[in-house]
């Protein structure tokens, strides 16, 4: 793990401190994700200097002001890193059960919040930036406020009725007495207050400090049965991914319990069998996730599996992804979820934190992310990302088979959109990267309402 870099690094290039955007010239990389303001703070990670797992942690963070219908401290995700010269690794905080089920006249069954003690392990792991620093826009922003997009007043305008009811989200997100709309400024001081909290004393403060009780106590007059046990127990766990080989290339999946990268990794092969049978790829894809779901089991035996039942899988909870690219050809992929439009719909007053819906009352979204790269881990080659309830494994596995097409031509992204409801985030390096960067694309689904930033100053 390198060393952080400081605020107040002397280090210079193009009269720019490391640190101060504007400090790389030229090629910095490239973001996609389904909420623009948070991309651009990504982006601009990217311009100070920052690897790809800055600007992904960043702009995970951001999420949870800007897109907290899918993204919010409540709740959590999973998230592939690719290194140079070292490959893949995974790292996994789903939201998880409390110990016990809530009690009460409204019991509102609430996970527990795993969003930041996973942000922050991706950071030090494999950060340079100090974590204040990438937790600084998301707390400017929660303080300030920032211009709704069009992704977060099309979420809101799903569950508006059910979410009024709760004073606390009420205050927050119908202000005047009416949703907010694209762009009207969303504050959120409660949050903003506990992201200086989180800055100043550290993550750990949410989960055995004063934000931990401030949540605990709050949580049981949101319908929760949060504990300080709760949150003390819950970890980030890093680990290897689900491989599957691409001709040249290689691809590395989300693993179990994220088994929406297993879905995808089996779509994936489905389609490089043959690529135009779009929905008998994706009917496996969610045979082997239901599958896995009812009986668990090998990642290699599930995939080996020629023929399986019919998926039979539930309705699932909405979620987002996106995808961070860095100059030297370092790579992230998340995907993150509520386990619900807005969790619970209850927010923890005085914390500003909306808690997820805990996954024994919610079945779990299928968390869909790939990257690929050369078999050495030498050089990165694509990053994709799917979401779309049932449909985010054919999403992401169809712009991964796109990704990896040999055209002939320069980067293509998503020619072909991935059926309704299906959307897909993608970053793609044909000649690889570090090497061509003339031949990097990036693309967020034109019927969604993200952004894809090909980062260059």
């Amino acid at each position: 793990m390198s060393d952080k870099v400081s605020d107040a690094s002397a280090s210079v290039f193009g009269g720019k401190k490391t640190g101060e955007v504007g400090y790389v010239g030229g090629f910095l990389g490239g973001v996609v994700a389904d909420e623009p303001h948070a991309a651009l703070v990504a982006r601009d990670v990217l311009s100070a200097g920052g690897t790809a797992a800055d600007a992904a942690v960043a702009l995970g963070l951001a999420l949870t002001v800007t897109l907290p219908s899918r993204a919010g401290l409540g709740g959590g995700g999973a998230c592939l890193v690719f290194t140079r010269g070292e490959g893949a690794e995974a790292v996994s905080f789903l939201p998880k059960a409390p110990a016990h089920a809530p009690t009460g006249p409204d019991p509102r069954p609430a996970a527990i919040p795993m969003l930041a003690r996973g942000l922050f392990a991706l950071h030090a792991k494999y950060g340079t930036f100090t974590f204040a620093s990438l937790l600084s826009p998301a707390e400017t922003m929660a303080r300030e406020g920032v211009a709704a997009s069009r992704a977060f007043a099309r979420d809101l305008a799903v569950v508006a009725g059910p979410l009024a009811v709760d004073p606390a989200a009420r205050s927050v997100f119908f202000p005047g007495g009416k949703p907010v709309a694209e762009g009207i400024t969303l504050r959120q001081p409660g949050m903003a207050a506990t992201f200086s909290q989180m800055r100043q004393a550290g993550v750990g403060d949410l989960y055995q400090g004063t934000l931990a009780h401030l949540l605990v106590d709050g949580s049981r007059d949101a319908g929760a049965s949060l504990t300080i046990e709760d949150l003390r127990a819950a970890l980030p766990t890093f680990g290897p991914p689900v491989i599957l080989p691409a001709g040249e290339d290689e691809v590395a999946f989300l693993p179990p319990p994220a088994d929406g990268g297993l879905a995808t990794a089996a779509t994936f092969a489905a389609l490089q069998r043959d690529p135009a049978a779009l929905a008998a790829a994706g009917t496996h894809g969610l045979a082997v996730a239901a599958q896995f779901r009812k009986s668990g089991g090998e990642a290699a035996a599930l995939l080996a599996s020629a023929s399986l039942p019919e998926a039979t899988l539930p309705p699932l909870a909405a979620s987002t992804t996106f995808l961070t690219l860095d100059r030297k050809g370092n790579a992230v992929a998340c995907a993150l979820t509520m386990n619900n439009l807005f969790g619970t719909g209850r927010v923890v007053a005085g914390t500003g934190i909306l808690l997820a819906a805990s996954p024994t009352a919610q079945p779990a979204p299928l968390l869909s992310a790939a990257i690929a790269y050369s078999k050495r881990g030498e050089a990165f080659r694509a990053a994709v990302g799917g979401s779309g309830q049932a449909a985010a494994p054919l999403a992401a596995a169809l712009a991964l088979t796109q990704a990896l097409a040999d055209t002939g031509r320069p980067a293509h992204p998503l020619p072909t959109p991935a059926p309704d409801p299906g959307r897909a985030n993608v970053i793609q390096c044909d000649g690889h990267l570090p090497g061509d960067e003339a031949s990097c694309g990036w693309a967020t689904d034109p019927r969604g309402a993200g952004i894809a930033l090909g980062a260059v100053n």
